[in-house]
């Protein structure tokens, strides 16, 4: 969310609002597919379903802009890519450690999202 308070005058709030419809302007489609490739190509791969469940969604909401990945590969209520992160239990009493893979395949994605952000926002 990007909102603001100062102490100034007619260029400071001319400078903030134009900042704000620059960042409202990008194509954060691009971002969201790219995270969605990003993700499924990060994801463990036993049978490919859960790497295939990627999706995101955008929602621009009284000014607000968010993207929201999700995996839709649930399984008895249990979303099978938060397993995979975290690990879980097997039948016999084991355990399977969970892998660190979300994270690390987004980062770079909301890296060049917010260098893109700033970039528009020095242009100015």
């Amino acid at each position: 969310m990007i909102s603001y308070r100062y102490k100034g005058g007619d260029k400071t709030d001319k400078f903030l609002k134009a900042s704000i419809k620059k960042i409202k302007q990008i194509d954060f489609k691009k971002y969201g597919e790219a995270g969605v490739a990003a993700l499924a190509s990060a994801t463990p791969k036993a049978t490919g379903k859960t790497a295939a469940s990627w999706y995101y969604t955008i929602k621009n909401q009284n000014g607000i802009i968010s993207i929201t990945f999700n995996n839709s590969n649930v399984v008895n209520g249990v979303p099978i890519a938060i397993v995979l992160y975290y690990g879980h239990a097997t039948k016999n009493g084991g355990w399977v450690q969970g892998r660190d893979y979300i994270k690390p395949a987004i980062r770079p994605v909301f890296d060049k999202m917010t260098n893109k952000m700033w970039e528009e926002v020095t242009s100015l």
